[in-house]
């Protein structure tokens, strides 16, 4: 007999909703954030957006903690030259959301440029009335 993991969860009895105006603004602003630390290689602002157990998946499967996918942006040989997110759809679940867009991104690797499109879904907390990052997962598109 198949059982549930979790039974009796909160987590079970949330159902998604369109947030209201206010987290979708916030939300997207947190996004713009993510957008103009990747291309700035901020890395105060990556400190302040993404949570302490942060998860963040690449599109081929590598797995990353705060520190790393930090450190892989502000130290790696990739250089964010553009990012456009796309198609983004937002859904609340209190003090949890959850955002998919399509990103297309324009790369430079030690001068060699390509482009890369992605579906990705973020999911973000609020903590202490702060959104913060806590997971990611992203698809390649584009061969």
């Amino acid at each position: 007999m198949n059982r549930p993991i979790v039974q009796n969860s909160d987590a079970l009895k949330a159902s998604a909703h369109a947030p209201d105006a206010r987290t979708e603004k916030e939300i997207m602003d947190c996004m713009n954030s993510w957008k103009q630390a990747m291309i700035r290689r901020d890395n105060a602002i990556f400190e302040k957006l993404y949570g302490a157990d942060l998860f963040y998946t690449h599109s081929n499967g590598k797995l990353e903690t705060k520190a790393e996918a930090i450190d892989a942006v502000i130290n790696g040989k990739i250089r964010f030259e553009s990012i456009d997110i796309a198609d983004n759809s937002i859904r609340s679940y209190g003090k949890t959301a959850m955002s998919k867009c399509r990103i297309t991104m324009m790369l430079n690797t030690d001068g060699n440029k390509s482009t890369v499109i992605l579906d990705v879904l973020h999911v973000w907390v609020k903590n202490s009335g702060q959104w913060q990052l806590v997971g990611r997962q992203a698809v390649r598109l584009n061969p």
